[in-house]
């Protein structure tokens, strides 16, 4: 007999858990399990992951409770494990969508890829209404029996939801939709009104099958995504080149990519250039050259040229496969606006159960009205006070939000930073690789005693060793200058000095200014600072005895630094820069783009910038996500500018992988359009149950109209929620939804 396992690592794919409300509600049964722990789901994926210790909780009782909600789990890597097929019966899976805390049971389609009228729902749908339209022939051919098609089409309609109602109540959740429905429907034939408990259960149905396909279309983006990745690569081996699955290779190994193909893995160029689509992972569809030596991502296409590429990512560690675990984990993560709204439906469906109860019987017990009226008021405001629409105007809006955002390059981690970002006062950027491109250039070579031409080739001789910026730098100006660089022996780095080397028999430097002063005429020293002047950085080729030359380099401002700037003073945010680098260059870079600069900190400085600046408002940092860690973490929102690299998708709140500065105001534009579309729902979903509130109590309100109110509001709220995934398309300047 095999033991129980006390600590297993248990992993489901369980079908019909695919959104944000139904992975909560399963978090909230497995929390109630005694022995789970290391809980994580995700609706995108459908998975539930925990660690079980089976001498407390058997895994039949996680699996058995799971059906009970309505969902079908299968344990992945057993072979005892597989999905049982569906049977044509199968019932829709209870789908609050919205109330994460007392609102748990909306339904809509288990299975993905089916169309509608195959799905548990959509049969319900066709079933219920069949029978509606049945008994309302019936009225008209046979009297005596459209009754009897009417009850018929209640129980057959609402006993999925009544057994989902029971579920939930067993296991703890007592006040969901399904029990306010089934009370509603229940009610309606106890009283004589069975044609509208009818319309009541098939409204029901259309409005939660409505609701699921609208759902799943904010996650469609983020599967898509994984699509792009092709399912077969070009592996190159000794014996040429053979087709192999892309999930089985490994790091190290080579793969040719065809003109046309997508690329099967992270990795580096060997050989070959190629304009290289990266829109997959950037949202930017223009095409960028690569050659040799640069980064390609899985999912882009080379466009035209074949390369050769090392990989350097496992399948599952891939740039597509970090920002679909992301979004999902960003999904999952609740807006301070949607917690505010979880905690008040908590003690409002109860209040709202209390209140129908009040209606219903107190006038008839104390005041002697007749009871067929307030019973069926009470049982309107039943339906009238579900919360749905309410509940679900946030997580729809923000789900919609993080997809918009991710296919046009705005990697949001969460829908706190999504939400925090529009609200920002005060925008800090670091200057190196943020405002700027990260890659200094050489702008200007002045000979002293040598032609320009042997200044740029005997400073790129002695550089020709150092991993420097600046000597890359240099380096790269004389390849594209065509010149041949002479051997250098004997080099090696002066700390706080330069580098030297011998070339062409004598010992050279490339100094600093300030190492080399003692060689420097008058001339030369205001020459050099002119160069300071412009934000450039200044070094020295000389022997023992002479200045031979200068040469000016400087890290130039992104393109689209300027108009970012502009953007964000329009959208009434402020820009200042927060850089390390000398004032000089500081200045001289700031001043190009209009913005306030505080230079020469160091990084426990920066943090006291962005404390006193977060005393004046709401504080966004936004850096290259390698030296600027600890400021990201201490701003508000912290946001990282970068392709795709580890850093920048694991450091900050917010990755821009477009490597544009526009993408700071994109940022605020979105979030900002999205907070509208919250406000939007919250105002369509309590100025609908307010004036059916009122009409329902003044008598003028029926049950196929109170659920109307429930099921409009919320396929409402969901339509405008996915609107945000048009969002980018068009010029959106003010950031309004």
């Amino acid at each position: 007999m095999t033991r129980p396992d006390p600590n297993a690592s248990l992993t489901y794919f369980v079908e019909g858990m695919d959104c944000a409300s139904c992975v909560q509600k399963v978090e909230r049964m497995v929390d109630r399990l005694p022995g789970t722990g290391a809980v994580r789901t995700s609706f995108t994926r459908q998975t539930l992951e925990l660690t079980l210790d089976e001498t407390r909780t058997d895994r039949g009782v996680l699996e058995g409770n799971l059906r009970a909600l309505g969902y079908v789990p299968s344990l992945r890597g057993h072979a005892e494990a597989s999905p049982a097929p569906a049977p044509a019966t199968h019932e829709p899976h209870d789908h609050s969508g919205h109330d994460h805390a007392s609102h748990a049971g909306h339904t809509h389609a288990p299975r993905t890829g089916l169309p509608w009228y195959a799905t548990g729902i959509g049969r319900l749908v066709l079933l219920t209404g069949a029978l509606l339209a049945a008994a309302y022939a019936l009225g008209f051919l046979a009297p005596a029996f459209a009754d009897a098609f009417y009850i018929v089409a209640t129980l057959i309609g609402v006993a999925p939801f009544a057994r989902k109602a029971w579920a939930g109540a067993r296991l703890g959740d007592p006040f969901s939709i399904n029990m306010l429905v089934t009370l509603a429907a229940m009610g309606a034939l106890l009283i004589g009104e069975a044609p509208e408990g009818a319309v009541v259960v098939f409204f029901f149905a259309v409005g939660e099958l409505l609701e699921g396909v609208a759902a799943g279309k904010a996650r469609q983006g983020i599967q898509a995504l994984a699509a792009l990745t092709p399912k077969t690569a070009l592996l190159l081996e000794a014996g040429g080149a053979r087709e192999v699955p892309a999930d089985t290779l490994r790091v190290g190994q080579v793969v040719q990519v065809n003109p046309g193909g997508r690329v099967p893995a992270d990795g580096v160029i060997l050989t070959g250039t190629s304009g290289l689509d990266d829109s997959p992972v950037t949202g930017e569809s223009v095409p960028v050259t690569k050659t040799a030596g640069d980064r390609v991502y899985a999912g882009s296409i080379s466009t035209d040229g074949g390369i050769t590429v090392q990989v350097d990512r496992a399948a599952s560690d891939n740039t597509i496969a970090r920002i679909i675990h992301m979004v999902e984990e960003a999904e999952a993560s609740k807006a301070p606006t949607a917690r505010f709204i979880d905690r008040f439906s908590r003690g409002y469906t109860p209040a709202v159960v209390a209140v129908s109860a009040l209606v219903a019987l107190a006038p008839p017990l104390l005041l002697g009205q007749p009871w067929h009226e307030w019973l069926y008021k009470g049982l309107a405001l039943l339906l009238i006070g579900c919360p749905c629409a309410l509940v679900l105007s946030v997580p729809a809006a923000i789900t919609s939000g993080i997809s918009a955002g991710t296919r046009r390059g705005l990697l949001i981690k969460g829908g706190a930073a999504l939400e925090q970002i529009g609200r920002v006062t005060t925008v800090a950027f670091d200057k190196t690789g943020t405002l700027t491109v990260g890659r200094p250039q050489v702008t200007d070579v002045h000979g002293v005693t040598l032609p320009r031409e042997s200044v740029l080739r005997l400073a790129g001789a002695v550089e020709a060793g150092s991993s420097h910026p600046l000597a890359k730098a240099v380096l790269a100006a004389a390849r594209e200058a065509g010149l041949s660089l002479p051997p250098a022996t004997d080099a090696r780095a002066r700390a706080g000095h330069g580098v030297q080397a011998t070339v062409e028999g004598r010992a050279l430097h490339v100094s600093s200014p300030r190492a080399a002063a003692a060689l420097l005429t008058p001339d030369l020293a205001a020459r050099i600072a002119a160069f300071e002047e412009d934000g450039k950085t200044a070094v020295v080729l000389h022997d023992a005895h002479d200045a031979l030359g200068i040469l000016a380099v400087r890290d130039e401002a992104r393109e689209d630094a300027q108009a970012a700037i502009a953007d964000l003073n329009a959208l009434g945010v402020k820009a200042v820069m927060l850089t390390g680098d000398n004032a000089r260059t500081a200045h001289a870079i700031a001043g190009g783009l209009n913005l306030d600069v505080q230079a020469e900190l160091l990084p426990e400085d920066k943090l006291l910038v962005i404390d006193a600046l977060k005393a004046q408002g709401s504080v966004a940092m936004i850096g290259d996500g390698i030296n600027d860690a600890p400021a990201l973490a201490r701003a508000d929102v912290g946001v990282a500018m970068g392709g795709g690299t580890d850093v920048a998708l694991e450091t900050a709140d917010a990755a821009l992988l477009r490597e544009r500065v526009g993408g700071v105001p994109d940022l605020i534009r979105l979030s900002r359009a999205t907070m509208g579309n919250i406000r939007q729902n919250i105002f369509f979903a309590l100025a609908l149950k307010a004036v059916f509130l009122v009409t329902t109590l003044l008598g003028y309100t029926n049950l196929w109209m109170a659920i109307l109110a429930d099921t409009g509001a919320t396929a409402l709220v969901t339509l405008n929620a996915l609107r945000l995934l048009g969002w980018g398309r068009a010029p959106a300047r003010e950031g309004r939804a």
